[in-house]
């Protein structure tokens, strides 16, 4: 069952959508080489609860922190640790609050020191492939034209979308219907209407689609050990209107990719 929102509502998540913004920034400001996962965790952690809101992910499922960090070959579910980030990795921060009563959901994947420029192109065409995804998340569009413009957009390059792991409709719940592929052909699925809260978050991989899961039962990395890339955004449809819920501007004023 799709759970549409008030406008109210709506405004609710936006809210807790912006703390969730600044607690990106927070942690952007501390990705160099030498930081560890763990810091970066603990940093996220501390501003999301001194702003009265409370880690989505943690506890989730046995979720044991605050960030889901994946690093390199490592496309979601990263558990943060004692790892050091080194010059040339990328790191995917994807985070959630609850504020409100009312869930938040993004991701955002960073260069580390000096990044080849083919991996720095993966990064790029995969943020692009958000913005081309919620371009087609119109109301009176289908769940599938949000997976057919994300998946014609990264395969273009030669890149690989997962299939295993989706997009969500979120609220009350951090996880909701519908599931949100960025894979799929257009004119299928359910139709956006007034009051769909959906996260949109392209996985895309430099190589082969393929996953496997880590034997810590969270890690999922790419089958070819290959960068992975992945960018989220929180969107709902309002008044006929597409309207992005969640922000990427406080990363990129002090993170400058």
């Amino acid at each position: 069952m799709i759970f549409y929102k008030t406008p109210a509502e709506i405004e609710l998540i936006r809210q807790s959508a912006e703390v969730l913004g600044r607690a990106h920034a927070e942690v952007a400001k501390e990705i160099q080489p030498g930081v560890t996962t763990n810091h970066l965790d603990n940093i996220a952690y501390e501003f999301i609860q001194d702003h009265g809101g409370v880690p989505s992910f943690k506890g989730y499922n046995g979720f044991p922190a605050t960030l889901c960090i994946s690093v390199n070959e490592n496309v979601v579910h990263g558990i943060p640790g004692d790892k050091e980030l080194q010059d040339g990795d990328i790191i995917s921060i994807d985070c959630g609050v609850l504020l409100n009563g009312f869930h938040s959901d993004s991701a955002y994947t960073y260069p580390v020191g000096e990044v080849s420029d083919e991996v720095l192109q993966l990064l790029k065409v995969t943020k692009e492939s958000l913005y081309k995804g919620i371009e087609a998340a119109k109301c009176g569009s289908r769940i599938g034209d949000i997976g057919f413009s994300i998946q014609s957009y990264v395969e273009g390059y030669g890149y690989s979308v997962v299939r295993e792991l989706v997009g969500h409709g979120l609220g009350r719940d951090l996880h909701e219907s519908p599931e949100v592929p960025n894979f799929g052909k257009r004119g299928r699925g359910p139709k956006l209407q007034d009051g769909l809260v959906i996260a949109i978050e392209p996985m895309v991989n430099l190589g082969v689609r393929n996953v496997v899961q880590e034997s810590d039962g969270w890690t999922i990395r790419t089958a070819d050990r290959k960068p992975s890339a992945h960018f989220e955004h929180t969107i709902a449809v309002l008044e006929g209107q597409t309207q992005i819920l969640t922000t990427h501007k406080y990363i990129e004023e002090v993170f400058k990719f």
